[in-house]
């Protein structure tokens, strides 16, 4: 049985991994990307779900997502050359800052 924080960390990998064979898969139109995004996902959304033992449904989702969103932006800048202007610094900024705040302060994170 994996730890409930572990298990949310590497569902969080899995995402942003799947995500990242997204961009790569072509809206479906390529077969090894595509297959990469479905094991990733689903591989996600098991350990997203050992995490669900210990951690509140809307805080997990809300760390998976946040986390996710974040890594992907800087995985689309770096990777994929993708632009991010001051407006999409500042938004994603504000994501982080809210994780930390639920994370730190919340009562109902199952720490």
């Amino acid at each position: 049985m994996i730890p409930a924080y572990p298990a949310l960390l590497l569902a969080i990998v899995c995402e942003v991994i799947g995500t990242s064979f997204l961009q790569k898969s072509a809206q479906f139109t390529k077969l090894w990307p595509t297959l990469g995004v479905t094991a990733f996902y689903g591989l996600s959304f098991y350990l997203l779900s050992h995490s669900l033992r210990v951690i509140p449904l809307g805080i997990a989702y809300a760390v998976w997502s946040g986390v996710g969103i974040v890594l992907v932006a800087m995985i689309g800048f770096l990777v994929f050359k993708q632009k991010i202007d001051l407006a999409g610094v500042i938004g994603l900024a504000m994501i982080v800052g809210g994780v930390i705040v639920v994370n730190l302060f919340s009562r109902t994170t199952g720490h």
